[in-house]
């Protein structure tokens, strides 16, 4: 960096970041370099835009700067939105994803790259650093990993069955009760909890399993699900993702043939 060089700003600096490594990305890519070694063959080219100044101030906020730690986590995260938006395609064209929560980015990212086989921990703490979680979030809160000695495993969905859970559902089915209401009084709206969208599809396998069409229905309806494009997204990605033949795979399919006419029946496997 030359000695004249000039403090940057933030917002120019993340820009030019974008514009910079947005070809390399397609270049690694098409090279077929995957998994961390993606993550790590992006950390250069971003790091042009930040070390061409002596300092990167913020925008919005005067007298502060964006250290290089903090840069690098917009880093991280534009490379993950970038793979995850081709596993959910399954289009190495498509563009990156924006809009899907950490945990589901990072359980796609997880399963994409080491299925259901254990995974070394430090890509892991790569992959969860770059989703702005840690693993142990999402071993002990959030119930996606079990540790295996030094390396760390996705729970299968059979082993999830209290995640997704939401008072809405309570209340979709409490719709039909027939119970005395005082007139002039109406039942609080249910408040809709922020919940992973994993968690809401594994949710929904455990009550299609179960045989209850009219849960998954309401459940569906009551969170907005058929009318959101990256449920569509995940579902779909999720049965390319699981084993031909599996019993998580039968029921992506007929869960998925159900939500698109409408009117499928589950098939009852307890």
């Amino acid at each position: 960096r030359p000695r004249t060089a000039r403090p940057g700003w933030d917002n120019r600096v993340l820009a030019e970041m974008r514009e910079r490594i947005e070809q390399r990305l397609n270049h690694f890519w098409e090279a077929g370099i995957r998994g961390p070694d993606f993550v790590w063959a992006a950390t250069g080219p971003a790091m042009e835009a930040y070390s061409r100044h002596p300092v990167v101030k913020k925008a919005n906020e005067p007298g502060k700067t964006m250290h290089v730690g903090a840069f690098l986590r917009h880093v991280r995260r534009m490379v993950v939105d970038f793979v995850v938006g081709r596993v959910l395609s399954g289009n190495g064209d498509a563009e990156a994803v924006s809009g899907l929560d950490d945990v589901t980015t990072y359980y796609l990212l997880h399963r994409h790259d080491f299925g259901m086989e254990r995974a070394p921990a430090g890509a892991v703490i790569l992959y969860t650093l770059s989703c702005n979680l840690s693993d142990t979030d999402l071993a002990d809160r959030y119930h996606v990993l079990k540790k295996r000695g030094s390396k760390l495993q996705l729970l299968p969905w059979s082993q999830r069955a209290e995640v997704g859970y939401d008072p809405v559902l309570d209340a979709a089915q409490s719709q039909g009760a027939e119970e005395p209401m005082l007139a002039g009084f109406e039942p609080p709206a249910p408040e809709i909890r922020d919940l992973p969208l994993i968690d809401q599809v594994h949710r929904l396998m455990h009550l299609w399993r179960a045989g209850d069409v009219t849960q998954v229905d309401a459940y569906l309806d009551a969170r907005g699900l058929r009318r959101s494009q990256l449920f569509h997204q995940l579902l779909q990605a999720l049965i390319e993702l699981a084993p031909a033949n599996s019993e998580e795979r039968s029921l992506l399919e007929s869960m998925s043939n159900h939500i698109g006419n409408g009117h499928r029946e589950p098939e009852r496997l307890l």
